[in-house]
């Protein structure tokens, strides 16, 4: 699927456009930010506004509603991620290196986009049709190319044999719990929490 289609804003109602640089991107970007510290429904498209320092209208010349801008994050960081991760795995060799560079790719992207994950992964406030049909591609298509890598790997050898989609699951549950707990800038970075995973995950607890 087109990540860049399916991340296209909705037509907006007319609204003097806001003074800002790259306007659409510092929209989502700030409203990721309220999202995550004040969760969807505490948060309104006045609040947004006062943060950029612009008017509501500003913001309706973008976008028409509040879950609008909501789905155009949860499409933008699902996108991205889908595309940083595939760039890192085509880079790596082997199985076992590919299911590292995905887990630290998304380890990175997320700490990168740590306002968004936040929204997405615990702000969720559920998206309009077709935008959740959208996601849900994005999503699967994401789940099956990790258990691709997996799969590759009890192939040909490099991991036991095992349910590949169960450790699927496990692996984006290592990771994606992170943003229950994890704050940038404070200890190892995400990536090296990534890391960490993945030998557990790999070598086990065994000594």
């Amino acid at each position: 699927m087109d990540t860049a289609t399916a991340a296209s804003p909705k037509r907006a109602r007319a609204g003097r456009p806001p003074t800002l640089a790259a306007p659409r991107e510092r929209i989502l970007e700030e409203a990721a930010r309220l999202f995550a510290r004040s969760g969807y429904d505490g948060s309104s498209v006045s609040d947004l506004a006062a943060a950029l320092g612009v008017s509501k209208a500003a913001i309706y010349h973008y976008f028409t509603t509040k879950q609008d801008i909501y789905d155009a994050i949860i499409l933008s960081v699902l996108g991205g991620l889908v595309q940083a991760v595939g760039q890192e795995v085509a880079r790596a060799q082997g199985a076992a290196q590919r299911l590292r560079a995905f887990m630290l790719a998304h380890a990175g992207y997320f700490e990168a986009h740590h306002a968004e994950f936040v929204t997405m992964l615990i702000g969720y406030s559920g998206m309009a049709l077709p935008e959740r049909e959208d996601a849900a591609r994005l999503r699967d298509d994401y789940e099956k190319r990790l258990r691709e890598i997996i799969a590759q790997g009890v192939d040909d050898g490099s991991f036991r044999a095992l349910d590949v989609a169960a450790t699927g699951r496990a692996v984006l549950s290592l990771l994606n719990w992170m943003v229950r707990w994890y704050k940038p800038g404070q200890g190892d970075s995400a990536e090296q929490i990534a890391a960490g995973y993945f030998d557990l995950v790999v070598n086990g607890m065994r000594a």
